[in-house]
């Protein structure tokens, strides 16, 4: 981490052509490099959360741009360190050449998240905070900008560190025994540890389990509408996205692809996935997209199957329904074209209970459609602590493992020293949760994802 107290720059705004642009600066040397070119107030004499109104100019005295400098001294900033941001106007050109400039007078470009990652490194928030950051620029509903929020505040941190503070007493008492080992003394309430450990648990698994609705926020609902040729896979698409998106024939076959898009519910994106018809045919790029299709379905976290109710039969429906089960993908069974149906194989479909009758065409129905697939959706009610990131998730299943270790050897009665690594494990994966532990591959991997100038 050599390159921590390096004076770092970006631009902190979209590339590309706009009415403003603004650069970061960051560092030990952010304002007497950004007072080198800057004319109008001195900057290493103004006070911190201030802006101020100048120049930029090269060393030829020539002025690049007519700009405002805001100034925040450390510790009081985004990174702890002494930031400057300098407004100019959003020519990619000017913006490009300052940065020049600021590069020729010591700062260095910052790379992908550089700027939270100092924040982080300075104690400004935890690991979890810092990724929420990323989450809360990347939120495109309510329930993520939400969730990322509460984490950035701390939400979940708050949580992760009351397990581990819990724990640290129970294991400094294990480790205490293991220094008079001799003299056969307990100093560490074996209930007690068994009681608070089964708390623990409770709470993990209920992070745990919120993960799926987490990743649901998160990444959406990949939804396949599938069916045979004609059911209407397209026009549903269109009806529920209320665009012409797809095209429509009468011609068995037109969708050869799949075809995708999205429509928020609740908050929750569900990405449709119009695919080609399934069905035997010897068009060699049809029967590509058949099996494209099959493909997705495997994929998918729901399936709706659109079922012609004005060509199919009963027969076929019930064998295309025992496929469904036996693939274990969730899917809900659509019967299309209600309008002018066969009545004998409405009348079985709805005797099922669990299919939905719906003209595409005219729009009838969608509504209950829709409530349908929202409740499809699991949102958890034990907390309000939402698990979204994949590493979390992984070090939540690790600290429950060696929980359960911890009671194994309790049980039977294992040595102490054993029972400390198992508690010291579970320790560990904790504070990778929160940072406390970390290595550098694991932050450059963090972070790297980030966009530059954050």
């Amino acid at each position: 981490m050599s390159h921590i107290n390096d004076t770092i720059t970006a631009l902190a705004t979209p590339p590309g052509q706009g009415a403003l642009g603004i650069i970061r600066v960051s560092g030990k040397q952010a304002i007497s490099i950004v007072n080198e070119l800057f004319k109008g107030k001195d900057l290493t004499q103004v006070d911190s959360h201030t802006i101020h109104l100048g120049t930029i100019r090269n060393d030829q005295n020539e002025i690049i741009d007519e700009v405002l400098v805001s100034i925040f001294k450390g510790p009081h900033s985004y990174t702890k360190e002494d930031v400057i941001e300098i407004s100019s106007h959003g020519s990619p050109y000017i913006l490009q050449k300052i940065l020049s400039l600021l590069v020729t007078k010591g700062a260095r470009l910052a790379k992908p998240g550089e700027f939270t990652q100092k924040a982080f490194l300075n104690g400004r928030f935890d690991l979890t905070q810092a990724e929420a950051v990323a989450d809360l620029i990347a939120s495109e509903n309510a329930g993520m900008q939400q969730t990322a929020m509460k984490q950035m505040r701390g939400g979940f941190s708050d949580e992760i560190k009351n397990l581990r503070e819990q724990l640290v007493h129970f294991a400094s008492m294990i480790e205490l025994e293991l220094d008079f080992a001799e003299e056969d003394v307990e100093f560490a309430d074996r209930h007690g540890l068994l009681d608070l450990i089964a708390k623990i648990q409770t709470l993990i698994q209920s992070l745990i389990a919120s993960f799926e609705y987490g990743n649901v926020l998160k990444n959406g609902v990949p939804t396949v509408i599938a069916g045979k040729p004609n059911a209407g896979k397209s026009t549903l698409l269109n009806a529920l996205l209320n665009e012409e998106k797809a095209i429509v024939s009468d011609v068995a076959g037109t969708t050869r692809d799949f075809i995708e898009d999205q429509i928020y519910l609740d908050g929750i994106a569900f990405r449709f996935i119009d695919t080609a018809g399934l069905r035997e045919t010897d068009d060699k790029v049809e029967s590509i997209g058949v099996q494209r299709t099959l493909e997705k379905m495997k994929l998918a976290s729901l399936v709706l199957y659109l079922v012609d109710l004005e060509n199919e039969t009963i027969d076929s429906i019930a064998d295309q329904v025992t496929e469904l089960q036996a693939s274990e993908a969730p899917f809900l069974i659509i019967g299309n074209k209600v309008d002018s149906g066969n009545s004998e194989l409405m009348k079985w479909l709805g005797d099922r209970g669990d299919a939905i009758m719906i003209s595409a065409k005219e729009k009838s129905n969608l509504d209950e459609l829709k409530s349908r697939l929202k409740a499809f959706i699991s949102i958890p009610t034990q907390s309000d602590v939402i698990v979204t990131n994949a590493r979390h998730l992984q070090s939540l299943q690790q600290t429950d493992e060696a929980l359960n270790r911890v009671i194994e050897g309790i049980n039977m009665q294992m040595s102490n020293d054993l029972v400390a690594q198992d508690i010291r494990s579970s320790l560990f994966h904790l504070g990778e949760i929160t940072g406390e532990v970390t290595t550098d591959d694991l932050l450059e991997n963090i972070f790297s994802k980030f966009c530059i100038g954050k």
